[in-house]
């Protein structure tokens, strides 16, 4: 079993995996935690989350037979992001003319990226020892992720309740693959947050209500990616150019210098998502969004929500701009508002209130 382990180790690095671990299926330590987030309506609009309850704390329930679960993750950090990136990406959120979107989300859909090396991987293992049980997911089932990996001391759950690792920080996907192999579990990473509170303090919702707790209700990335109606008005003006998710706690935490690039082509930067202007992505017809999205994870948000946020990004663009002095301050402004009338009249109503919103950024300005 040890050599089968340190094959499959081998294994995953060859197919791009940074780190891959075998962990212990009992969560019930976790599963306590999990209804008392539930509980609190954290989840939002997540249904998901609920419909499964305590059974996401119970791998082998979802997958009978289940005893062990190798975890792995993969390093998404663009091959071509600066040295100093956390700083350069920061820099970013006062640019009011740019779209700010998650790293994660600049390159390929990660779902397929990741599910597709997890299959090999398992192929080689049934190669090596015959047909067993196996289930792979990424991101795709009521599994607690965090939880396994960092079981299997794939790194431990930050403050920010995503994994962090000493080695690697936390810009990595994780996949698994729940197996009927009673393979050596590793045992579990210790924390190594200490006092820090980096990421708590850099949110611009306040989303991390406690260490360790997340109130996705607040957070950017669940406002415009799960969030499927309005934007509520408290958290607009907060959102900044953020468009497509948020990475700040990612930015603050320190453990990120030691970050990965990404090695797989998949994670290169398509559309310019590195510096894209606002206007520019409104105006995208909805098949221009569908064609130049594809294969991309933020297609499946869809056009309506694309312009949502994108709307209140401008809002937050153009109460900058109009404040500005400099000529090419009310260059910007009167951009954005041709382009946010452009698109009014025939906006869905989600869109057309978040347009609305942002037109009236130009009076608060006065």
């Amino acid at each position: 079993m040890e050599a089968l382990v340190q094959s499959i180790r081998d294994w995953g690095a060859e197919l791009g995996f940074a780190s891959v671990r075998i962990a212990d299926v009992d969560l019930s330590h976790a599963e306590p935690g999990l209804m008392a987030w539930l509980a609190r309506g954290y989840h939002g609009d997540m249904d998901y989350m609920a419909n499964h309850g305590p059974r996401r704390a119970r791998p082998a329930e979802l997958v009978p037979g289940t005893v062990r679960a190798i975890v792995a993750r993969m390093p998404y950090l663009p091959a071509t992001a600066a040295p100093d990136w956390r700083r350069h990406e920061l820099a970013r959120l006062d640019q009011p003319a740019t779209a700010v979107l998650s790293l994660y989300a600049r390159g390929r859909d990660y779902h397929k990226v990741l599910r597709n090396r997890l299959q090999q991987l398992a192929s080689r293992i049934e190669t090596a020892i015959g047909p067993f049980g196996y289930r792979v997911f990424t991101d795709s089932a009521p599994v607690m992720e965090v939880a396994l990996a960092s079981q299997g001391g794939l790194g431990w759950r930050g403050k920010h309740t995503l994994l962090l690792d000493r080695d690697g920080g936390s810009m990595f996907f994780l996949g698994e693959i729940l197996v009927d192999v009673p393979l050596p579990a590793d045992p579990p990473e210790a924390s190594h947050c200490g006092n820090c509170h980096r990421c708590i303090d850099i949110c611009p919702t306040h989303a991390i209500v406690a260490p360790y707790r997340l109130d996705a209700r607040r957070c950017i990335s669940y406002l415009t990616i799960e969030h499927k109606g309005p934007i509520p008005e408290q958290f607009r003006a907060p959102m900044g150019n953020r468009v497509y998710g948020c990475d700040d706690c990612q930015l603050a935490c320190p453990w990120n210098k030691f970050a990965h690039r990404a090695t797989l082509p998949d994670f290169d930067v398509r559309n310019g998502f590195d510096a894209a202007d606002m206007v520019d992505l409104f105006l995208w017809t909805e098949a221009e969004f569908n064609q130049r999205l594809e294969g991309s994870p933020i297609r499946r948000i869809g056009h309506e929500r694309w312009l949502r946020n994108l709307a209140v990004g401008l809002g937050n663009g153009l109460r900058t701009a109009a404040s500005g002095q400099r000529p090419q301050d009310h260059a910007l402004a009167a951009r954005i508002r041709t382009a946010l009338k452009s698109r009014r009249a025939d906006a869905t109503p989600l869109v057309r209130e978040h347009i609305d919103w942002a037109l009236a950024q130009d009076r608060a300005v006065s």
